[in-house]
């Protein structure tokens, strides 16, 4: 099967493409591209358009498993978003052991391609300790280890922390998950353990274990750790590192507010002092009081009576998010988390968002802008067939309209799907066209 894309400008860093192009996908890979007009049994004109390697997200959390099925609902909204390879089992979580939700992707397919990382946190309650706030014994950090190290064994990206839930994680604890890494030099990412003015020493924290074991690292959400003042410091700090041989980068969401439960270590006593804010600026994304800004009284009533509860915090500075998608180590992830189509809308705007927000507006160049979406993402996480389009690369392709695209989701309404994504090809077949879903099932385990 053989499927011509004709007559629109193809952007793609990883090769130096920027111009009016067409490709030619043969069954699932990328067999042409160029300037002449190849038969095919398919020819689809996109002149006005843009098409790039698919989307990539590195930062998600993937949909749960709920009786032996993956119950898809932000998998499909990546999809819509222009996203052909999605990375879940971020922040030290995973909605399932991740070697078997990659065994149900490749036996259930998703809206998109799924890779994972373990998740730290996981794999401490697994091994029975559940108290966040208490160390763990060395029986449980023995069977952390093990359980780690398997899911790597089973494909797993690297392991992920969210030292920031998990206070009870001391050095020896973070460092023992970490060295199950060291065998296979895969990438640690963690939401690091303190933000705001706090941010400094978190990232020191995170970068010492990456020099002891030699080991690619990746700060998670840097707009929502450090997006409160601190950026300009943050990445000079960054720099720092990199000098010094350390192999560091960051992803980032587009928007000026982060999310998480209100149950978190984020929320405890002290939050309104880091962010030097008052109560209104808490969201609640669910419950009773959904759409509405707190007050002392419904934060501590949901807090303890709803603490799964989704929030947005009203907190992040503009001027630090667009400071740091200008730097070269940057890339976008969503974060993106969804309960019952409810939270923040990165999870159905982030990739239209930033390139209506950041790149049409002038902050980065196409080129610039398509490169933290596809073949950076791409590289950090070694899938050399992702976020190219290379002869004999994967055909995965996002086709979008530069001028119309935009993210839709709002803090009312986040699962609005965005305009301007035309079409989205896995696997050589065709997912969305003109914003609609043709096809749910074709995205498959990616393993490393």
């Amino acid at each position: 099967m053989k499927t011509l894309l004709y007559g629109g400008r193809v952007v793609d860093p990883a090769n130096h493409r920027d111009g009016l192009l067409n490709v030619l996908i043969e069954d699932d890979k990328i067999a042409w591209v160029g300037t002449e007009l190849p038969d095919a049994d398919v020819k689809i004109d996109i002149s006005g358009k843009i098409l790039t390697p698919g989307f990539i997200d590195i930062h998600m959390h993937e949909d749960p498993v709920q009786d032996g099925k993956i119950a898809q609902c932000i998998f499909p909204m990546m999809l819509r978003m222009g996203v052909t390879t999605a990375v879940g089992g971020q922040c030290g979580i995973n909605t399932a052991h991740p070697g078997t939700y990659l065994d149900l992707v490749d036996a259930q397919g998703a809206a998109v391609n799924v890779a994972m990382f373990a998740g730290h946190e996981y794999f401490r309650k697994a091994a029975g300790a559940t108290d966040i706030y208490a160390g763990s014994s060395q029986e449980q950090l023995q069977e952390m280890e093990k359980g780690i190290s398997e899911a790597l064994e089973q494909g797993c990206m690297g392991v992920s922390f969210g030292l920031r839930y998990v206070p009870g994680a001391d050095k020896e604890e973070f460092f023992r998950a970490v060295k199950c890494c060291a065998p296979s030099g895969k990438l640690i990412a963690s939401h690091v353990r303190d933000d705001a003015d706090a941010i400094f020493s978190a990232i020191d924290e995170f970068c010492a274990a990456g020099v002891e074991y030699h080991l690619p690292v990746q700060i998670s959400h840097i707009g929502s750790m450090g997006g409160f003042g601190q950026m300009a410091g943050v990445l000079e700090q960054i720099d720092g590192y990199r000098a010094r041989g350390l192999d560091i980068a960051m992803d980032c969401y587009p928007y000026f507010a982060f999310s998480t439960r209100i149950g978190t270590p984020t929320y405890d006593p002290g939050w309104l002092e880091r962010y030097h804010c008052g109560y209104e600026v808490l969201e609640f994304c669910e419950g009773p009081y959904k759409g509405q800004r707190a007050t002392a009284e419904t934060f501590a009533e949901v807090r303890r009576d709803f603490p799964d509860c989704i929030t947005v915090c009203h907190v992040m500075q503009e001027t630090d998010i667009r400071l740091a998608f200008r730097h070269p180590h940057v890339m976008v992830a969503s974060d993106g988390l969804v309960n019952n189509g409810q939270g923040h809308p990165r999870a159905a705007g982030t990739f239209p968002r930033f390139l209506a927000e950041f790149c049409r507006k002038g902050d980065l160049s196409l080129s610039e802008a398509v490169k933290k979406i596809t073949c950076q993402s791409a590289d950090r996480l070694g899938l050399t067939q992702k976020g190219r389009l290379s002869v004999g690369a994967d055909a995965d392709i996002t086709v979008f309209d530069l001028e119309t695209i935009r993210d839709c989701a709002t803090f009312a309404q986040p699962a609005l799907p965005p305009e301007g994504i035309e079409y989205v090809f896995i696997g050589g077949k065709p997912a969305l066209e003109h914003g609609k879903i043709l096809n749910s099932r074709l995205g498959r385990a990616l393993r490393k």
